[in-house]
């Protein structure tokens, strides 16, 4: 699974309809609507690299309300004391 965090600047006007068009949006797992630099946070989790490109260009960019978006790939990362992990990274 990978997963990507997109951090969206929204029309000010629409934020909630916005929102929850990108709640319902598949390939989009969570959606928060936070207080600072940007307006929305999608957690974006698909199989596969070009599944992302579609989810993020052709959907959310594409949501009525969005006005502009960056997209991080985000790669778990695992305590030393998390000796499963260790484990299964080792394999």
């Amino acid at each position: 699974m990978i997963n990507a965090i997109v951090l969206i600047q929204a029309d000010n006007g629409r934020i909630p309809e916005t929102a929850q068009a990108l709640a319902d949006t598949d390939g989009v797992a969570e959606v928060y609507s936070c207080a600072g630099d940007v307006d929305l946070i999608a957690i974006v989790r698909v199989r596969d690299h070009a599944r992302i490109a579609d989810v993020v260009t052709g959907r959310i960019d594409k949501t009525p309300g969005v006005l502009r978006t960056v997209t991080h790939i985000a790669f778990k990362s695992y305590s030393s004391a998390d000796v499963e992990a260790g484990f299964s990274l080792g394999e």
